[in-house]
């Protein structure tokens, strides 16, 4: 599989006027890259960017690993001065491999959660990727760039991930398909770019208190494991190799924070465990992994490994003694949000709805601005046939927070089994925004302004809304099929 330097490279080093050699020196940030994009245009690439993504890869839909993974985005964005904007996500991919894509997007590939062996080791690539996005790289790019269609200049960027992560031809096709085989063959590995977002990525992760010497560490462990492999090396040791002299950078750079020893959390081995099940394409085979691991004592959290094999367990359709394995776990960490959604799905997908609406009740009631709590106490009402209760629920909650997009489809699918059809189209059609499709966004709008009989709050919302999406296709059509500035 390919490895995240490759794929990270193409993605925002379409770059004609690379930084400064300087190792110390900041960018000027009055830069005109600034001006390039309006933060409109600069969200209209990011969507058109994720649509592509989307259909390539497969990213990961679970709440809880959801929540996670943006959790800890959060917590190293904020040592960047700004969170607003970023969104983290996870592909299920074996891949040791991480991306920053337009306006904040970042994806972390399974296998480089898997391959870290400390919670700093991964936070240090994800703000290695922060670092690229607040240096303000991929927007650079477009200073040489910026004739290129969004749609166009999207596709391009996707296609270099499709091609490195997917089907190098098909990847080609596409770029062919944009007239970008000129632009394909100047992407070369940037050196400045990268050393600097070692360097701004090491502030970022002391700074939040992970250890700055997981950066270097993590980089030089990852070459020393490469002579172990032949031809299915990770292809970013190959043409990009981590050299002495970046790793002895890094290092320098750490030692300008010392070392700082911080214990992996809970959630993250609890991550790494859900994930490892994920791997196994059967079952049954997850089971089986666990149950030697559990067996010979080979793990590093004994809790995160039962998790692990509980979920397996769930998978294989194993219920009670999933089950037995939930109630451990809750009886050691009852508040852990994890074991709760286990405990919840077991019962959901176990013919045991009912219990798991009572305990999820209570759960939500202590933390009503959970999403995996929310996501699964509306599941399994919407299980039951109360679906007036998960719509109301469901809205509630997205009153409380707003920011969680995922939350539109299941507000959809509430809405519609409750017959409210206005807002079963209005609820679609974000849902289809957020995805990258606007155009269909705006179609689900136009059926929901014309239903008669509904009420004048709701009907005014979903017009102004469709107005919105109207004119923000119709700038797009202007400006992007012009091809130019």
């Amino acid at each position: 599989m390919r490895v995240f330097w490759l794929t990270l490279t193409l993605l925002i080093m379409i770059v004609a006027n690379p930084l400064a050699a300087d190792p110390y020196r900041l960018p000027d940030f009055g830069s005109s890259a600034d001006t390039v994009l309006s933060l409109a245009d600069q969200r209209s690439l990011a969507r058109a960017f994720m649509k592509s993504v989307r259909k390539a890869l497969p990213v990961i839909e679970d709440p809880v690993l959801d929540d996670y993974i943006q959790s800890l985005g959060r917590d190293l964005a904020q040592q960047s001065g700004a969170v607003a904007g970023y969104r983290f996500f996870l592909i299920n991919q074996p891949s040791v491999n991480a991306f920053a894509g337009p306006s904040g997007q970042i994806g972390v590939f399974a296998g480089l959660v898997l391959a870290a062996e400390t919670e700093s080791e991964l936070a240090a690539v994800v703000a290695h990727e922060i670092a690229h996005v607040s240096q303000k790289h991929l927007m650079r790019s477009f200073e040489s760039q910026k004739r290129m269609a969004v749609p166009a200049t999207a596709l391009l960027i996707a296609a270099a991930l499709l091609g490195a992560q997917v089907d190098s031809q098909a990847g080609m096709a596409a770029m062919a398909g944009v007239q970008a085989i000129a632009i394909q063959n100047q992407i070369n590995f940037t050196r400045d770019n990268e050393q600097e977002a070692d360097r701004i990525g090491i502030d970022i992760l002391a700074e939040a208190g992970f250890n700055p010497f997981a950066m270097p560490g993590f980089f030089e462990s990852l070459g020393r494991s490469s002579r172990y492999y032949d031809n299915s090396a990770p292809e970013f040791l190959r043409t990009h190799p981590v050299t002495t002299s970046r790793i002895a950078d890094a290092l320098a750079r750490a030692e300008q924070y010392g070392l700082r020893q911080r214990p992996d959390s809970l959630e993250f081995h609890l991550a790494r465990a859900n994930l490892r099940q994920r791997s196994y394409t059967g079952a049954q085979r997850a089971v089986e992994h666990f149950e030697s691991t559990l067996a010979s004592g080979r793990y590093r959290n004994a809790l995160a490994e039962r998790y692990g094999y509980a979920l397996a367990l769930l998978r294989a359709g194993r219920f009670e003694l999933a089950r037995e394995q939930a109630a451990s776990l809750l009886k050691a960490r009852p508040s852990q949000v994890e074991f709760i959604v286990l405990d919840a799905s077991i019962d959901i997908e176990g013919g045991q709805p009912g219990r798991a609406i009572r305990n999820l009740k209570s759960a939500y009631g202590l933390r009503g601005d959970n999403w995996p709590i929310a996501q699964t106490y509306a599941e399994a009402l919407l299980k039951t046939g109360q679906v007036k209760a998960a719509l109301s629920m469901l809205e509630a909650f997205h009153r409380r927070r707003p920011s969680v997009t995922q939350i539109f489809g299941l507000l959809a699918d509430a809405a519609g089994r409750s017959g409210a059809k206005a807002k079963t189209y209005g609820y679609r059609a974000e849902e289809l925004y957020y995805q990258g499709d606007l155009e269909p966004a705006i179609r689900q709008l136009e059926r929901a302004v014309r239903i008669s009989g509904v009420d004048y709050h709701l009907a005014s919302k979903l017009q102004a809304r469709l107005d919105e999406m109207r004119v923000e296709e119709s700038s797009e059509n202007k400006k992007w099929s012009r091809g130019d500035d």
